[in-house]
């Protein structure tokens, strides 16, 4: 598979990103791509290494060893190597129906598989996949499919985040007629909402919506299920149900004050700044000029430092629950965390770090916390704390109308909402499996699975 020598005679190269300073001034993509001849280099840099664990999909102690949607890594980097584009495309496209997505936003569970990097650095296998896909995109050959001949069975997807839409997709393309149904004003769930745009730019995941439409996909935003429109109509109208609502609620914690200013959940906050963007204004949630405790060692706590640095804070601490001795070299040398250093000239992590309570003025505004930390009580100044320290499963609303559905044969569930609070590429693959158990409900046998 590509160049037999290509671990050896090409190094790895990341693709360049601006430089921390500049690149928080705005919520533009901070990740630049390749020349197409460094490309080609780092896709010859796969061996032909005989098991290739990269696509292996399976739990190994707890983590995920390699692609849980089994991309053929070897075969589309071997295409891309030679320059077949076309078919570097038609090889991913096999098993992931989104790489635009996964190419930016996933942890690459893949890489950390990658036969090359045991004895040294693993092929750059996320930034292919996303050159492959946007590539094509820019020749013009992700054109709308819509299939060749409608079933004539009507099937509701309840969410509209990777794995709502992962399972709109294949069912849409087996010949079902689809709609799905979503609750905020634009579909796209997490993509749309819960990334940051700088991340995950807006308009790819417009891009993606707009060709899902071309092929037959009916979209119905502010709707909620439960709310809106009963399980009962729902039963009534669809032939079968995929529920894939998420994991929003968020996991409390003992000194939250909800609805009082100063404090706010992780996924308001980013949501907030989304909705913002996308309408050219400040976030109503900012924390522009304002001291911020951001609570959480996840992605969301990350990608909520990377936010506040950008809406212009004026400090900046991340309290981390568990010792600094939990986590691996390196948990915390990830993008936001850079910005951040820079920034602020240092670390803003705080390990071992909790906080007891939140102070207020005579007025009611958050003026700081009084902290438990390893040497005792602390006390420091703020103005806005962030909540990210996880999720408690899915909306009540959701649940109850899964609860209640007439006929639980005919309903089925996905992403978040089963596995918990997990990842992109974790819920795209599930979405998958979904609308293969509603395909082969409705058809008595299915090829999707």
């Amino acid at each position: 598979m590509g160049k037999i020598t290509g671990f050896r005679d090409y190094p790895r190269v990341a693709c360049p990103q601006r430089p921390p300073l500049e690149r928080i001034e705005d919520f533009a993509p901070f990740r630049q791509p390749l020349p197409a001849e460094t490309r080609r280099e780092q896709a010859g840099r796969c061996m032909d290494c005989g098991v290739p664990f990269c696509q292996a999909g399976v739990r190994d102690q707890g983590a995920w060893l390699g692609c849980p949607l089994h991309n053929r890594v070897p075969e589309w980097n071997d295409m891309l190597w030679r320059g077949n584009g076309s078919q570097a495309l038609s090889r991913l496209l096999k098993t992931n129906c989104f790489p635009e997505f996964t190419g930016r936003v996933c942890p690459a569970p893949c890489e950390k598989a990658c036969v090359c990097g045991t004895f040294g650095q693993p092929v750059t296998i996320r930034d292919n996949e996303l050159a492959i896909i946007e590539e094509a995109f820019a020749r013009g050959d992700l054109g709308p499919h819509p299939p060749d001949k409608r079933s004539g069975k009507t099937v509701a997807v309840v969410g509209s985040g990777p794995a709502g839409l992962a399972a709109a997709y294949y069912l849409n393309r087996r010949g079902h007629t689809v709609t799905v149904l979503e609750q905020s004003p634009q579909p796209g769930g997490l993509l749309t909402y819960g990334i940051p745009a700088m991340k995950l730019e807006k308009e790819v995941v417009a891009r993606r919506l707009a060709l899902m439409e071309a092929e037959g996909v009916a979209f119905r935003t502010g709707v909620t299920v439960g709310k809106d429109l009963s399980p009962e109509e729902l039963d009534r109208i669809y032939d079968g149900v995929v529920f894939a609502c998420g994991a929003q609620a968020p996991r409390t914690v003992p000194w939250a004050q909800d609805g009082q200013p100063g404090f706010c959940y992780g996924l308001d906050y980013l949501t907030q700044q989304a909705m913002a963007l996308e309408e050219g204004r400040e976030s109503s949630l900012t924390a522009r000029g304002k001291r911020v405790a951001v609570v959480g060692a996840g992605d969301t706590a990350g990608d909520c430092v990377a936010v506040a640095l950008r809406q212009g804070c004026a400090g900046l601490t991340q309290l981390i629950r568990k010792p600094a001795s939990r986590y691996g070299e390196g948990a915390f040398a990830g993008d936001a965390q850079g910005e951040a250093s820079a920034r602020f000239q240092g670390p803003i992590q705080r390990f071992s770090t909790q906080i007891k309570t939140l102070l207020r003025g005579e007025e009611g505004g958050l003026t700081g916390a009084v902290l438990d930390t390893p040497q005792g009580e602390e006390e420091i100044p703020l103005d806005l704390v962030i909540a990210a320290s996880g999720f408690a499963g899915c909306q009540e609303t959701a649940l109850r109308a899964r609860q209640a559905m007439p006929r639980p044969e005919k309903v089925f569930s996905a992403g978040d909402m089963v596995l918990g609070a997990s990842l992109v590429v974790l819920a795209i693959a599930d979405g998958r499996r979904a609308a293969g158990e509603a395909d082969r409900f409705l058809m008595g046998y299915t090829n999707l699975i």
